[in-house]
Parts: C-alpha cells; sequence; structure tokens
C-alpha cells in the first residue's frame, strides 16, 4: 500500500494543518512529524490493510483530530466519510482540512453519537463504523452499532490484552444486534507496538430505544 504522489501530498498537508492547530488547540499529545506519520497516520491505514468494500460508507465515531476516517479518504478516495464528534473547534479543523486536501463526500458534523443515530437520515445506514476513543468496547458498542446497517461491520481500534474487555462487551454487542467478533491484529511500523481492531457483524436491527442517553450509558454499560 504505497501512495500516490497526490496522496502524498496530501498527508504531508494535513501533518502541517495539524502542526499549526495544535498550538491553538489539543488535536494530538505530539505533533512531531515522525510521531503524527506513525502513531496516527500509519495506524489509521491498519483499516485499510484490513479490507475495506469498494464505494462502501463508514462513519467514524469520536473522530477527534479526524483518526482514522481522513488518513483512510486519502488512500481510499471510493469510501463515503462521515465524521462526527461533539467538539465544536475540533470539527471547524477537520472542515478545514477537509477543503484543505480537496476531499470530496466527506460529512463533517458536530453532534453526540448517541443522539444521532436515533435520527432516521443516520441509523443504520453505513457499511462500517469505526472508533478510535478511549472508552470501553461495551459503551462503544452501544455508541456505534446503532449506525451500522445488517450485514455491516463495526470495527474498534483497541490495544493488545483486553480479553476481558471483549467478553464483558458481548452482551452489548448481541445487545446491538452484533455477534461474531473477531480481531484483526497488526504491528505499528518502526515502534514494535501491537495493536488490533476488534470487529463485530451487524447481523440484525438495533432493538428501539438504544442507544440510550450517555449517562445512562456510562453509569450502567450494557
Amino acid at each position: 500500500m504505497t501512495p500516490s504522489d497526490v496522496e502524498l501530498c496530501q498527508f504531508e498537508e494535513y501533518g502541517r494543518l495539524l502542526a499549526e492547530y495544535n498550538r491553538r488547540m489539543n488535536l494530538v499529545g505530539n505533533a512531531e512529524p515522525e510521531e503524527i506519520t506513525v502513531r496516527h497516520f500509519m495506524d489509521s491505514l491498519s483499516l485499510v490493510r484490513m479490507g475495506l468494500k469498494e464505494d462502501s460508507s463508514l462513519i467514524d465515531i469520536g473522530t477527534g483530530a479526524g483518526f482514522p476516517g481522513i488518513p483512510i479518504k486519502i488512500m481510499r478516495p471510493d469510501i463515503i466519510l462521515t465524521l462526527i464528534d461533539s467538539n465544536g473547534k475540533r470539527m471547524d479543523f477537520l472542515r478545514q482540512v477537509k477543503d484543505a486536501l480537496g476531499l470530496k463526500e466527506v460529512t463533517v458534523i458536530k453532534a453526540r453519537a448517541e443522539e444521532l443515530s436515533l435520527t432516521e437520515e443516520y441509523r443504520e445506514q453505513y457499511d462500517y463504523a469505526t472508533s478510535r476513543a478511549v472508552a470501553g468496547l461495551n459503551m462503544l458498542s452501544e455508541l456505534c452499532l446503532p449506525f451500522i446497517k445488517v450485514g455491516g461491520l463495526f470495527c474498534a481500534m483497541k490495544s493488545m490484552d483486553i480479553d476481558e474487555e471483549i467478553q464483558a462487551a458481548k452482551r452489548a454487542i448481541k445487545i446491538m444486534g452484533g455477534r461474531n467478533i473477531e480481531s484483526y491484529k497488526y504491528t505499528l511500523p518502526q515502534r514494535d507496538i501491537q495493536l488490533q481492531i476488534v470487529r463485530a457483524e451487524k447481523v440484525k436491527q438495533t432493538p428501539k430505544g438504544y442507544p440510550r442517553r450517555f449517562a445512562k450509558i456510562k453509569q450502567n454499560p450494557l
């Protein structure tokens, strides 16, 4: 998976914008070029290496500075991408990125996932829902699976050694209409850090009443 000259220019501009805006707002902990390239760009592209259907739709929940959604879109311009986050300043930044990189079919939305997925326009409309957010897999399942159409995949980007977290999330995944939990394991280039994408297939519609209010999800995870 080698980027073209155009894609390299897009990654360079994205990295430049990240470093510039990071001086004003907390986008990433370390905005050094190598850290951005390896820890954010290459990590995000593990989803591309995992395999994504052609012309599929993907929603990136709690996207923050645009990970993993924007790097995926650069390498796979056929993907129809939606980015959501509740932080308005970060969404303003991502609109700047979208325009600067000339990305098409990218929707940037300031919203809370548990509210947006209750709307007809977004509920069960996506082939893939992903999140790199730091939250328990049981919470992420309730936030992400309602966006996925039957036959789609929930893909959570996680560290290794989370067997207990995966076990604890099985009930939530089943309630939300998912099954067949698998792990796609990979090593972050140049860092020898092992990570994984935890995947679950959406096999039936999410019941009405889910997701619950975030306070309820956090207080009493499924």
